[in-house]
């Protein structure tokens, strides 16, 4: 069974950081062959596309230069490290695991900045 499980969210003041992790388990091909992205979405907001690691990775204009993405396939894992927070980052993170043979969703979890 595919398990996508997000960790390490959280309350952090403006000006902050928090590493999410992306834990991927029960996949039926190699964890490197997905392209992983972090999605967010904020209260009463649309989901937007954070950022991206596959063959290459791509930023959100608005985290640009804040929020950095790297991948363990060794450990089936992928981190979003998110420094600077602001306000608006406050939103509940999704983890995407997406090649061309199926597309999973973790649970999400949630990241609150507020001072």
């Amino acid at each position: 069974q595919v398990h996508l499980v997000e960790s390490g969210g959280g309350l952090v003041q403006p000006g902050g950081s928090l590493r999410l992790s992306c834990a991927a388990s029960g996949f039926p091909f190699p964890f490197s062959s997905y392209t992983i992205n972090w999605y967010r979405q904020a209260p009463g907001k649309e989901r937007e596309l954070v950022a991206r690691a596959g063959d290459n990775t791509n930023f959100l204009d608005s985290v640009k230069g804040r929020f950095t993405i790297s991948r363990d396939n060794a450990k089936n894992t992928v981190y979003l490290q998110m420094n600077s927070l602001k306000p608006e980052d406050t939103a509940v993170y999704y983890c995407n695991a997406v090649n061309q043979w199926g597309n999973f969703w973790g649970q999400g979890t949630q990241v609150t900045v507020s001072s």
